[in-house]
């Protein structure tokens, strides 16, 4: 049931969005400006200009859409006589220009998990602590084994646990029985394929995580410790999937637009609610982090329109000692542009279509 509690989640996730875009334009600004490059035009949202002021040489802007933003540089597409214009800066200095974005959604991904952990009394490690009666896993595992790795999957955190378990379950055919490395007693020791007993889920026969974990104590290094770890295995994560869409072990229909995460903030939102609304709000922030740290690896593939599009050109005029002629590099973006633009109407469609009929695209 749609509730005024659950329109003002998704209204914060909505700003929270924003200000994930707002964090990654404001690393190209003032990267830019730092580095002397003059900067035309800072806005936050896509479409028709709403509120736009002007200080100095930089106009502001807040448009329409709440569903981006950009930092518009001199010279970043074209040509410019202009000493202070981006193609006119030392290479290295657009380098750090570029990357700089990303890195911001890095950092706030590490500030918002930390917010979402500072709550818990205590962290989850991926040390074997103690099993359920008759766990079929203690015939290989032992009170005090460290999980190393899951099928060849590196598990620094129980998060990272979380996914290759998953993931190994839907590569099963009813069978698990994934292949586990552990630390014991200070030696690491191959267990082969250990067995994990398995129940039924809506029809399908799901894993059984059949041991406990140690816990972690929650102090300030542990948090320290544990919020990084947990950014790195987000990074990873996204990699996996974006390698499983590649490789075609994830479909169409696990991707999401800007409609599929309000519809995820909506449902994470409903989720916390029946426990309180601070939970609601852990809940948002959680999912926020995913998106940020999402948007931050995206924004780096090597596609044009990309910021890491971007960096590719950098990385040829370094090697090459001579940039690619700004048209050329500008025609490459705006093809690439249109084609982002185009995958961009299609997740939508398919996120629309998953509300109404509970399958995208994908099937």
């Amino acid at each position: 049931m749609f509730t005024i509690e659950i329109a003002l989640l998704i209204i914060i996730g909505v700003l929270l969005f924003e200000l994930i875009i707002l964090i990654h334009e404001f690393g190209h600004y003032i990267t830019a400006k730092l580095s002397g490059v003059k900067v035309n035009e800072f806005a936050l949202g896509m479409g028709p200009k709403i509120l736009k002021f002007k200080k100095v040489e930089t106009l502001y802007s807040l448009r329409l859409f709440p569903i981006g933003g950009f930092c518009a540089m001199e010279g970043e597409d074209e040509e410019s006589d202009n000493e202070r214009a981006f193609g006119n800066k030392p290479c290295w200095k657009r380098i750090i220009i570029v990357i700089a974005g990303a890195v911001m959604n890095i950092v706030l991904g590490f500030v918002l998990m930390m917010i979402t952990l500072i709550p818990n009394s205590q962290f989850a490690s991926t040390t074997v602590s103690k099993f359920h009666e008759n766990a079929e896993t203690s015939a290989s595992l032992k009170i005090g084994d460290e999980i190393v790795s899951i099928n060849g999957y590196r598990t620094y955190t129980s998060q990272d646990m979380t996914f290759a378990l998953v993931t190994a379950t839907e590569n099963s055919d009813g069978e698990f029985t994934p292949q586990i490395v552990v630390n014991r007693n200070g030696e690491t020791v191959d267990l082969g394929n250990v067995k994990f007993g398995s129940r039924e889920v809506d029809g399908k026969k799901a894993i059984i995580l059949d041991f406990y974990v140690a816990p972690i104590e929650n102090n300030f290094w542990n948090l320290i410790t544990e919020t990084g770890k947990g950014v790195v295995s987000t990074v990873r994560l996204v990699w996996a999937s974006l390698f499983g869409l590649i490789t075609g072990r994830f479909g169409f229909n696990e991707l999401a637009g800007p409609i599929g995460m309000t519809s995820a903030i909506s449902q994470v939102a409903s989720a916390g609610l029946e426990s309180s609304f601070g939970d609601a709000v852990l809940n948002i922030v959680n999912v926020m982090m995913m998106i940020t740290v999402n948007l931050g690896v995206v924004n780096l593939l090597p596609l044009p329109a990309l910021d890491g599009g971007r960096l590719v050109f950098l990385i040829v005029e370094l090697i090459r000692r001579k940039p690619v002629p700004a048209k050329y590099e500008g025609l490459v973006h705006a093809i690439g542009m249109v084609v982002l633009l185009l995958f961009m109407v299609i997740v939508s469609f398919s996120d629309i279509l998953r509300i109404f009929t509970g399958s995208g695209l994908g099937g």
